[in-house]
This record gives C-alpha cells, sequence and structure tokens, in this order.
C-alpha cells in the first residue's frame, strides 16, 4: 500500500502545481525553459504512474474489501465510461464544438473514468486510487474554468463534422478498450 501511495503522492503532486503553486510553476518555467520544466514533469509523472501501477497490483494479492460491489455496478461502468472515450478523443480534436463546450475535456473524462471505477470496485486500494483521482479531477476541473473566466480565455466553437468524429472515434475506441484491452491489461472483462 505504500508503493500506491508514494505513487500517487508524487503523480499528483506534480500534477497540481498549476492547482496550488502556479506562480512557482511560471517562475520555474521563466528560470528553467518549457523544455526543462516539461522534461522533470514527465520524469516525476513517469515514476508516480510506475509506482500506482505496481503499488495497485500487489494490493490485488492481498485486497482489503471494504463493501462488495454488485454485478449491476460493473455494466454501469463500462456504460460511463462511454462519454469517458468521447471527452478523451475530444481532448485531441480542438476543432470540436464538444471540447469548446467542456473547455477541459480530459479533466471530465478522469471524472467519469474514476467514478465508473469507484462504483465497481470495493477495495482500500480501489477506493485510494479512483478516489484520489475523482478528487483531483474535480478540484482541476473547478480550478481550470474559473481560471478561464478569470483570463477571458474563450474557444473557437468548433464544428458539427469535428463532434460527428469525436464520437465515432471515442465509440470505436471504447469499444477495442471494453471488449478487448481491459480483460488484457488488467485481468477484468467490464461485460463479463
Amino acid at each position: 500500500m505504500l508503493t500506491l501511495l508514494a505513487g500517487l503522492i508524487l503523480f499528483f503532486g506534480v500534477h497540481s502545481t498549476r492547482i496550488f503553486a502556479d506562480d512557482w510553476r511560471t517562475a520555474q518555467i521563466a528560470k528553467h525553459g518549457i523544455l526543462k520544466w516539461k522534461a522533470v514533469y514527465a520524469l516525476i509523472s513517469l515514476i508516480g504512474l510506475w509506482l500506482i501501477v505496481v503499488g495497485y497490483s500487489a494490493s490485488k494479492a492481498a485486497p482489503e474489501v471494504l463493501w462488495v460491489a454488485p454485478v449491476w455496478s460493473r455494466h454501469l461502468a463500462a456504460l460511463l465510461t462511454l462519454p469517458a472515450f468521447i471527452l478523451l478523443v475530444a481532448t485531441y480534436l480542438p476543432a470540436s464544438r464538444i471540447k469548446a463546450k467542456v473547455g477541459h475535456p480530459m479533466l471530465l473524462a478522469v471524472k467519469l473514468w474514476a467514478l465508473a471505477h469507484l462504483l465497481a470496485n470495493g477495495t482500500v486500494a480501489a477506493l485510494l486510487l479512483f478516489g484520489s483521482f475523482l478528487v483531483w479531477s474535480v478540484v482541476n476541473f473547478a480550478v481550470s474554468r474559473r481560471r478561464d473566466r478569470r483570463l477571458g480565455i474563450s474557444r473557437a466553437q468548433g464544428t458539427l463534422k469535428a463532434d460527428i468524429l469525436v464520437i465515432v472515434v471515442g465509440l470505436v475506441l471504447w469499444k477495442v478498450f471494453a471488449l478487448y484491452l481491459h480483460v488484457a491489461l488488467f485481468g477484468v472483462k467490464p461485460f463479463g
């Protein structure tokens, strides 16, 4: 469990600098340059992610169960991840109206993903992992939207064509992941 906690602290520590230390972050970028900042950020993120994966995997050997999730919660979780995949695709296709409306579709995708996995998993490790992602994404989404309003950021409205592409690609990725990759990577069949 300590490995999981260490990973979460590293991962969210670096991913929260814009939330809790934006002035410090800006000063570091000005002092060292954006490339060095991104390199350090990526390295700390990868180490944190690796520790999270190792720690969470180790917790499965002797899980501490808080509650037993009913079977229907797995199906609901799989369905909640559908819009998460669409929002994730919208993050990388800036011409969509979905991205323009949401502003930060990656954070909303993380919210849905974390909530879905909290519904379907009742262990202490799952609560730590998915609960921390949920709390972080809720806080970060609120802070990011507030910052956008303060800075007067407006996004291009996007097109229907881009929205259709986002939805189709999101649906295809969700289907491939739900039916094939999730079990291959994590040993769990969302619809099994």
